[in-house]
């Protein structure tokens, strides 16, 4: 799990909630399977509206263009984002996300990485924190507007209900060039090393290193 602050410039972050003020939106359940449908709560922007993927656009860009993203994901496909928005009350219960979903070219994407996009500042709603399970506990979630939130997919995770304002996000999901969480995790491991070290023979084994196992594990 990494979170990312600034991964949206302000220009971005400013041009994207102006779209999404002017958007239509539905109940958020006709994009959920059955079991995520009776703890979903929320409205969704709709997804065949041309803005709307044309701002969906804009924020793939901004996250296939980030270094951290690039070293840590190692996207080869991306879901469509859609953006979420949650008022007084709504809330999404504890749940997985599909194994499978499909992209705007009817393409399948398998889901190794989920992420959240936070494009409300906190200070605009109370409430409405992600919450996601892993085997330390609970952990909650509601950093500034622009920042990212990512994580494997099959973990557990919740929004907890907004008692005041409005909590926008924009949510997707990412196939990975290497599927496996552990070995994603080593392999960043290296390159930040290898970023740290100083030109030489060292840093050229540790591309040696990187290039082997992205080989040995990578697939499309």
């Amino acid at each position: 799990m990494i979170i990312q602050a600034n991964v949206l410039r302000q220009e971005d972050l400013l041009a994207i909630r102006e779209g999404l003020s002017s958007a239509a939106f539905r109940d958020g359940r006709a994009t959920a399977g059955a079991a995520a449908g009776r703890v979903k709560d929320n409205a969704q922007a709709r997804g065949n509206d041309p803005g709307v993927i044309a701002l969906a656009r804009r924020v793939r860009l901004a996250l296939e263009a980030h270094p951290v993203v690039r070293s840590w994901v190692r996207p080869v496909r991306w879901s469509q984002p859609m953006f979420a928005r949650y008022g007084p009350g709504q809330h999404y219960g504890a749940h997985t996300d599909a194994a499978f979903v499909y992209n705007e070219s009817g393409r399948p994407v398998r889901t190794d990485i989920s992420f959240t996009l936070f494009l409300s500042d906190p200070g605009a709603y109370d409430g409405g924190e992600l919450l996601i399970s892993d085997p330390a506990g609970d952990r909650q979630f509601r950093p500034a507007a622009g920042s990212a939130i990512f994580y494997t997919t099959g973990q557990l995770h919740s929004v907890t209900p907004v008692t005041r304002g409005e909590r926008l996000v924009c949510v997707g999901w990412v196939q990975s060039l290497i599927r496996r969480s552990d070995q994603r995790e080593l392999l960043n491991d290296l390159e930040q090393v290898r970023d740290e070290m100083e030109s030489g023979h060292g840093s050229l084994l540790m591309d040696k290193a990187i290039g082997n196992l992205l080989r040995m594990w990578g697939e499309d």
